[in-house]
């Protein structure tokens, strides 16, 4: 037995040995000198305590290269899955569970559009020779070093990465923008299959006109549309990867700071990721320096900051991508009623790899207005083509350009004209710097669509609604500079251009915009650091109120017990702050789930209700449907008596009660929201044990909720609650003096499993801790952990 036992623990140490030598390997090299070809000089790479790289180049080119190989040393397998997402790749080697994904993903055209593009653009404008540079970077890189672990498990064979690499990744976030397609057939369905009394909930102008009549949609075309949308919001979700979802900014003018001089502040609320979205590098070079936030592939930071200027985005969330119905010919499948003739729809095959199994050809037809959209579904049970109108596909789109420039506007004018040249997706730009100027532009090019069309709505390919008429000129968006009131907010609201156009779109409730600026517009209050940090973590919101105010008496009457009466107390007494300790909280949250499920699920089914839970629309109705006794929702489909408001809100109220118990004990007193609301970071292999345990980072208790400005939030479900998206980072930054800037980062820098920094920042994140972000020599010198320098080769 004992020579057993030795020979057990020899065998458990030498594979705990190998699997350490392994392991090691893997991690970056962030001390010592290595070789990169195609610099013109050395380049020195200091690393922080954080992990984050300051980089200091000789010239630009160099920078860019530098650049290109520290961000792939610490995210090389996020830049190789999202390429794939974007491009419809992943089956080839995450296996035939991802063949609806890569539909999708062909069907949308992203890739499509990308090489278009890419050969369309001049190699030698500055934007796309700091491009090739970067790109040079981490292919250096990918054939040097050894490949992350990722690519080991899953047998991904490296092949360079390219501009249209690049520009399909734009793609892909400009996809994560359009709440569209996972909006617009609900609506449709309700307009359409339940009428106009139901649609009064969601707050829409009801235009009977609009009712799609000879391309009226057959039940299997309504089958399809909403598994489009579950498949749309599926494909982002489940894929580990960002999702842009909202976003806080604010500019204060130095009249109103404790300095004299502006300060920025911006949190963009983008869906969790392992590793996260942002990777700060701090770059110099003669005549530049920034610390940025840079995306994956993408070599221009899209947040930034230095001594003379910043800059933060928040969604504009305008809606750039129409659903059209098409009519198609009776004899002749595939052709439509375009404009007054039959024309064919354009037709392609394209053959998706598939891990294991055979590849797969699919067919992919376009009409003159876009893409057939519910190709995606492959096998459709429907017989109507739904073609896809999307900015991004039809605009020149220089964002390349545009977040190049951007990185570069020390003035209003330079950032003017940088923000113009953001064409999709919509972002709004805030900015400000230390001359003493804020501004706000609101970025896209909008479309001229007939008068009277809501786009909220699938279209009728057969009528002009359809067309687009052009684009308004840029100085028709949303935008201020330096307004007197001192200050600039962004939180994702519907903006009132001083223009007057109407800009339709999927925007988030004003409550969040409404909180900030509430507390902003004090002019009693000198903003720093330190009172914008208690501004970015407030947890409370205005709309439990709302919802709760017009049920309290009802919530009174199905109460039984002192308990329970209790806990209705504690609702109507609840300032709608979601701490850690906080039990209204929970309790609201599972009631407001219940409240939808018992008023809505009947009526929209099961993929319908689904996809509302997923949207924005649902925050905008519930308030409005607790206010209406006498909304048709509250009528239970197929019942033979008539239900009411006080009978659906006991029902909700005792199915409310009996989930936490169930969830989370019989003592009201320990249903805390920390206990209910937590934050796990998944890696995109986190999905299955062992490499749950070895790869995700959390379970977390998190405060915060859905629409507060710490707006950690979850979906609308029943308890527990999952924390979906939230700050990206929360950034502060006085521009008397850029060097003082705070920052954070969900997760930590490296993607690197098992790194020092793979995960050294998510405890304190979610709690709200901030970390100073260096830019000074002085400070660099003194918080440096490694250096390495890269050389000529």
């Amino acid at each position: 037995m004992k020579r057993t036992l030795t020979t057990l623990a020899l065998i458990a140490a030498a594979t705990a040995a190998g699997a350490g030598w392994y392991l090691h390997g893997k991690q970056p090299q962030r001390d010592g000198e290595l070789t990169l070809a195609g610099l013109q000089a050395p380049v020195t790479v200091r690393y922080d305590e954080r992990g984050v790289p300051h980089l200091k180049a000789q010239n630009q080119d160099d920078l860019y290269r530098a650049l290109g190989f520290v961000h792939a040393q610490d995210r090389l397998f996020q830049m190789e899955l999202l390429r794939r997402l974007a491009r419809g790749e992943l089956a080839q080697v995450l296996g035939e569970k991802l063949l609806p994904t890569d539909r999708l993903f062909r069907t949308l055209e992203i890739g499509r559009h990308a090489d278009a593009r890419a050969a369309q653009l001049d190699a030698s404008s500055p934007s796309v020779r700091a491009l090739q540079s970067y790109l040079d970077g981490i292919n250096q890189y990918q054939a040097s070093r050894p490949l992350p672990m990722e690519f080991d498990l899953l047998g991904i064979k490296p092949r360079p990465f390219t501009v249209a690499d690049t520009l399909s990744v734009a793609g892909y976030m400009a996809y994560s923008f359009a709440a569209a397609l996972r909006t617009e057939p609900l609506m449709t369905h309700v307009r359409d299959a339940l009428g106009a009394d139901y649609l009064k909930l969601f707050d829409l102008n009801w235009h009977p006109e609009g009712v799609l009549a000879d391309t009226a949609l057959s039940s299997g075309d309504w089958q399809d549309l909403a598994a489009l949308a579950q498949l749309s919001d599926a494909a982002l979700a489940d894929n580990g990867l960002p999702q842009f979802e909202g976003s806080n900014a604010w500019a204060v003018s130095g009249s109103r700071t404790a300095s004299g001089k502006p300060l920025l502040a911006g949190d963009p609320h983008i869906r969790f990721s392992l590793p996260a979205v942002w990777y700060e590098a701090h770059l110099q070079a003669p005549g530049y320096e920034l610390y940025g936030y840079h995306h994956a592939l993408i070599p221009s930071a899209m947040l930034g900051h230095n001594r003379d200027f910043a800059w933060s985005l928040t969604m504009f969330q305008n809606d750039d991508l129409d659903l059209i119905a098409e009519r198609v010919n009776p004899d002749n499948p595939n052709q439509i009623w375009y404009q007054g003739r039959w024309v064919d729809l354009e037709q392609r095959t394209e053959s998706i790899q598939v891990k294991g199994a055979a590849a797969v050809t699919i067919t992919l037809r376009r009409s003159p207005h876009g893409p057939i959209i519910n190709d995606a579904l492959g096998q459709n049970s429907g017989t109507t083509p739904i073609a896809m109108w999307w900015a991004f596909l039809e605009t020149d789109n220089p964002i390349l350009d545009a977040f190049y420039q951007l990185n570069r506007a020390d003035t209003l004018d330079k950032a003017r004209a940088a923000a113009a040249k953001i064409e999709a997706p919509g972002l709004n730009v805030v900015w400000a710097n230390a001359a003493g100027d804020i501004g706000w532009w609101a970025s896209a090019k909008l479309p001229l669509r007939p008068a009277g069309v809501n786009p909220t709505f699938i279209l009728d390919g057969t009528s002009s609604e359809a067309e687009k008429l052009g684009y308004r000129p840029f100085t028709d968006n949303p935008q201020e500079e330096n307004p007197a009131r001192g200050y600039i907010v962004s939180a994702n609201y519907q903006p009132v251009p001083a223009s007057g156009i109407e800009i339709p779109g999927y925007y988030n409730l004003p409550d969040r915009g409404r909180r900030l600026n509430q507390r902003l517009s004090d002019a009693t209050v000198k903003w720093d650091q330190h009172n914008s940090q208690a501004l970015q973590l407030d947890t409370g919101t205005d709309y439990p109120k709302r919802v709760l105010a017009p049920i309290l008496g009802e919530l009174r009457e199905a109460a039984q017990g002192a308990q329970e009466q209790a806990l209705v107390q504690s609702l109507a007494d609840w300032n709608g702050e979601h701490p850690l300790d906080s039990v209204a909280a929970t309790v609201f949250n599972q009631l407001l789930y219940q409240l939808a499920h018992e008023a809505m699920a009947d009526e929209l089914g099961d993929a319908f209700f689904d996809s509302l839970l997923q949207s924005r629309v649902l925050d905008v109705a519930l308030p409005r449907l607790t206010a209406d006794a006498q909304s048709p929702w509250w009528q239970r489909k197929g019942s033979s008596t008539t239900q009411t408001r006080a009978q659906i809100v006991a029902d909700a109220w005792r199915a409310s009660l009996t989930h936490l118990t169930e969830q989370l004990g019989a003592d009201p007193q320990t249903w805390q929201w920390g206990r209910a609301h937590t934050l796990t970071h998944s890696h995109p292999l986190g999905i299955q044990q062992p490499l749950a345990w070895l790869l995700n980072v959390g379970p977390f208790a998190a405060p915060g909720s859905h629409e507060v400005p710490d707006n950690l939030s979850h979906k609308i479900g029943p308890a527990p609650w999952q924390v979906i998206y939230g700050p990206s980072t929360r950034r502060l930054i006085d521009l008397a003096d850029a060097s003082t800037a705070l920052g954070s980062n969900p997760v930590g820098q490296s993607g690197v499993p098992f790194d020092a920094h793979y995960a050294d920042q998510a405890a304190g994140h979610v709690l709200g801790v901030y970390r100073p972000q260096h830019l000074s020599e002085a400070d660099i010198a003194a918080s440096t952990q490694g250096a390495l320098r890269l050389l000529p080769h």
